[in-house]
């Protein structure tokens, strides 16, 4: 479970962002604050793996609440939630190391694709103790799916869940059903499925047809 702290000072945009959050399996808000150095308090106190983190904030700019967890060395990710669109920040976010960057008004597949993000890497982290070049490129994503299937991404998928399915499945040393993935994922079984399917006709995961003695067989998937 990734634990997640929300610093925003509009009442409103903080309960958007945490009907958001708790729409998404595998995450959970663990604590609020309207402003930066109670940010700051309950980032010490809790340490959340991931920060929701504002830029206008009444105390003091959220850039500076970013370097403060940078210098006290805080284990926690960042991903940015602001109004704020003006280059120099935008640099500065990055700069300090944010996962990422989403300016307001943003819709909720936006704010999925920036959670699943930090969901991927920490389990790409957490796979192995140490990396070759290929895999740490898809842990930071300079990497794709779609380059190394050479197809474009059909309407109605997205590249971080797509990765997040292949991760998965490149860990398995069995085959597994569409319903072993979406639990070992934390994705919805019917999502699953069209990812799975769409691997299947790119040729970068095998089907394999499971028959029983009774019932219907059952699919099941591996990374070839």
């Amino acid at each position: 479970m990734i634990s997640i702290v929300i610093i925003e000072d509009d009442p409103m945009v903080l309960e958007v962002n945490r009907q958001f959050a708790q729409r998404l399996p595998g995450f959970q808000v663990i604590g609020e604050a309207s402003n930066g150095l109670d940010g700051l308090s309950l980032i010490r106190s809790l340490l959340p793996r991931l920060v929701l983190l504002d830029i206008f904030l009444p105390d003091m700019d959220g850039i500076q609440v970013l370097k403060q967890i940078r210098q006290e060395e805080l284990p926690t990710d960042v991903v940015m939630l602001t109004a704020a669109r003006d280059a120099e920040r935008i640099q500065d976010g990055f700069r300090y190391g944010v996962i990422d960057y989403l300016i307001k008004p943003f819709r909720f597949e936006r704010f999925q694709e920036a959670l699943e993000k930090v969901k991927l890497q920490q389990m790409r982290m957490g796979a192995a103790e140490v990396f070759n070049q290929d895999e740490l490129d898809h842990l930071r994503g300079s990497g794709s799916v779609l380059a190394e299937a050479g197809m474009a991404l059909p309407k109605g998928l997205n590249e971080v869940t797509l990765q997040q399915i292949t991760a998965y499945l490149r860990e398995r040393a069995r085959a597994e059903s569409a319903e072993e993935v979406a639990e070992g994922t934390g994705l919805a079984r019917v999502t699953v499925r069209r990812y799975l399917e769409y691997l299947v006709r790119s040729g970068e995961v095998e089907l394999q047809v499971q028959y029983g003695s009774v019932g219907r067989p059952m699919n099941r998937y591996r990374w070839r």
